[in-house]
C-alpha cells in the first residue's frame, strides 16, 4: 500500500504546475492509445493473419492428402505426390506408415523430419503447425497432416504469404508512427501548456504586484484565447474598482481628518469664549451693564454651539439613515412662500427685497427636508447680499419642477465653486463666523438632495451675484402644460441682476 502511494504521488504529484499536469494528461491518454493500437497490431492482427495463413495451408494439405489417397497402389500414390510437388511452389514431404514402418513417398524424409514439432504434434493430434526461419531469414509456415486410415503423413511448408510480410512492415511503420505520435503529442501538450500557463503567469504576477501596492498596474496578456482576454478584462475592471474604492477611502480619510480638525476648531472657539465670559461674570467688581453684555455673548456662543451640533447630527442622520426621507405630494409654491415669509424680516432689516411669487406646482418629495433646503439657500443668499434682491423662483422643466435661488450679492470666485458644498468650507471665513454660520448649511443641502436622487447646482459671477438651483419630481396628478412651463426648454444664460 505504501509503495503504491509513493508511486501515485510520483506519477500524480499533489502540487505541480499546470504545464506538468497537461503534459502528464497528454502522455497518459496518448500513451494508452498507443499501447492499445500497438497491442492490437502486434498481437491480435498478427495472430489473425497467421491463423488465416495456417488455415489456407491446412486446406491445401487436406486436398493433397485426398489426391494421394485416391491412388490404387503405392506406385500411383508416389506419382500423384510427385505431380503435386511439381505443380506447387510449396515444400512438400509425404511419408506413409505401413506395417509399423515409415516409408518416404516425397521429399527429404529422415529421422530429423519426424522430430520436427509440427510432425510430432500431427502424430499425436492429427495436425500440427510450426513457424521457422527459412532461407534469407524469412519466416516459413509448416503444417503436418496425419491420416490414420491411410497412414499418410503430409507436410506442406511455404514462405510467409505477402500479406504476412505487409503486416510485419505495417507493424514496424506503425510502431515508428506511434512513437512519433507520442513525441508530437507531448510537444503539442508542451506548446498548449505554454499557451495556457503564459497568460496565467502574467495574470498571477500582475495580481501579486497589485497586492503589493502597485494599484495603478494593469494586467496585460498576449494571447488570442478569448477566455484569457475576458479574464484579464474582468480583473482589470475589478482592480479599477478597487483602485477607485481605495482612492475614495483615502479621500474620505483625508476629509474625515479635516472634518475632525474643523469640528475641534469650531467647537473650541465658542467653548473658550463661553469659559472666558463665565469667568468674567464670576467677578464681583464687574459693572451690571458689562455683566449683561458678557451674558449675552456667552449665550450667543452657546447658541452657536447648539446650532453646530444640530447641523452635525443632521448630516449624520442623512448619511446613515436613508429612511429619514419620507416623500409625499405637496404644493411647492406654498412651501416657498412659507419659508420666504419667515425670512422676510431678515431681508427687510438689511434693506433687501425678497421675491417669491411663482405659479403653483405639486411635487413629490419630503416636505420638511425641502423646507430645510429652501431655508438654507435663501438664508445663505440674504447673508451674503448687501444690496439688491434675493429671488426664489420656480417653474416646470420637462417632468420636474426647477427651483432657483438668485441673489445680487458679491458672488463666489470661480476657484471656490467646486468646494462650497464641503463641510466647514467658507469662502470668507471671517465674515461667515461673524454672522454665526457653521459652514454646514450647503453641505446639508447637498445631502438632502442626494437622498432625493437630485443634485444641487451653482453658478456665480463675481461682483454680480450667485444662482443655486435644483429639481424635484412632479406628482402624477400634474398633467398637461401649466403656467410657466417650458414645452421645449432651451439653455438659458445666467442673468444675475
Amino acid at each position: 500500500m505504501l509503495r503504491w502511494k509513493n508511486l501515485r504521488d510520483l506519477l500524480f504529484p499533489r502540487r505541480a504546475s499546470t504545464q506538468t499536469w497537461m503534459m502528464l494528461t497528454f502522455a497518459l491518454f496518448v500513451g494508452l492509445a498507443v499501447v492499445g493500437v500497438g497491442f492490437y497490431s502486434f498481437f491480435v492482427l498478427r495472430q489473425q493473419v497467421r491463423d488465416a495463413a495456417r488455415e489456407t495451408l491446412r486446406m491445401e494439405a487436406e486436398r493433397a492428402a485426398a489426391l494421394i489417397e485416391a491412388g490404387v497402389d503405392g506406385l500411383e500414390m508416389r506419382a500423384i505426390a510427385g505431380n503435386i510437388a511439381g505443380v506447387t511452389e510449396r515444400d512438400v514431404a509425404v511419408a506413409r506408415l505401413a506395417e509399423g514402418t515409415w516409408r518416404p513417398f516425397m521429399g527429404p524424409i529422415d529421422d530429423a523430419f519426424f522430430r520436427q514439432p509440427e510432425v510430432l504434434t500431427a502424430r499425436l493430434e492429427g495436425i500440427g503447425y510450426a513457424e521457422r526461419l527459412g532461407a534469407g531469414a524469412s519466416p516459413t509456415l509448416y503444417v503436418a497432416l496425419f491420416r490414420p486410415d491411410s497412414g499418410l503423413m503430409v507436410r506442406l511448408g511455404e514462405p510467409a504469404p505477402p500479406l504476412f510480410r505487409v503486416v510485419q512492415k505495417a507493424q514496424a511503420t506503425l510502431a515508428i508512427g506511434m512513437a512519433l505520435a507520442l513525441v508530437l503529442a507531448l510537444l503539442g501538450a508542451w506548446i498548449a501548456a505554454r499557451q495556457v500557463t503564459g497568460p496565467l503567469r502574467a495574470i498571477t504576477d500582475s495580481a501579486q504586484r497589485i497586492n503589493e501596492g502597485e494599484l495603478d498596474r494593469r494586467i496585460h496578456v498576449r494571447t488570442r484565447a478569448a477566455e484569457f482576454q475576458d479574464l484579464a478584462r474582468s480583473l482589470n475592471q475589478m482592480a479599477g474598482r478597487f483602485r477607485a474604492d481605495i482612492h475614495e477611502l483615502q479621500r474620505m480619510q483625508r476629509v474625515q481628518n479635516e472634518f475632525i480638525g474643523n469640528v475641534s476648531h469650531e467647537v473650541k472657539n465658542p467653548i473658550f469664549a463661553v469659559f472666558g465670559y463665565l469667568e468674567a461674570l464670576g467677578s464681583d467688581r464687574l459693572p451690571a451693564e458689562q455683566r449683561q453684555q458678557y451674558a449675552q455673548k456667552g449665550l450667543a456662543n452657546l447658541n452657536r454651539l447648539n446650532t453646530l451640533f444640530s447641523d452635525l447630527i443632521e448630516i449624520a442622520k442623512l448619511e446613515y439613515r436613508e429612511d429619514l426621507i419620507r416623500p409625499e405630494p405637496f404644493d411647492l409654491q406654498e412651501l416657498i412662500a412659507e419659508v420666504a415669509e419667515m425670512l422676510e424680516p431678515k431681508a427687510a432689516a438689511k434693506g433687501l427685497e425678497l421675491l417669491w411669487e411663482n405659479p403653483g406646482l405639486e411635487v413629490y418629495a419630503d416636505r420638511n427636508r425641502i423646507r430645510q433646503v429652501l431655508t438654507n439657500l435663501i438664508d445663505n443668499a440674504l447673508a451674503y447680499t448687501d444690496e439688491g434682491t434675493v429671488r426664489c423662483r420656480m417653474r416646470r422643466h420637462r417632468d420636474k419642477a426647477r427651483v432657483e435661488v438668485v441673489d445680487t450679492g458679491r458672488g463666489i470666485p470661480e476657484e471656490h465653486l467646486d468646494r462650497i458644498f464641503e463641510r466647514f468650507y467658507r469662502v470668507d471665513t471671517a465674515r461667515s463666523r461673524k454672522m454665526g454660520g457653521t459652514g454646514l448649511g450647503l453641505s446639508i443641502v447637498k445631502q438632502i438632495l442626494q437622498a432625493h436622487g437630485e443634485t444641487i447646482h451653482v453658478e456665480s459671477t463675481k461682483g454680480r451675484g450667485t444662482r443655486f438651483w435644483f429639481e424635484l419630481p412632479l406628482t402624477e396628478s400634474v398633467e398637461g402644460p401649466l403656467p410657466g412651463e417650458d414645452v421645449e426648454p432651451a439653455p438659458e444664460p445666467v442673468t444675475l441682476a
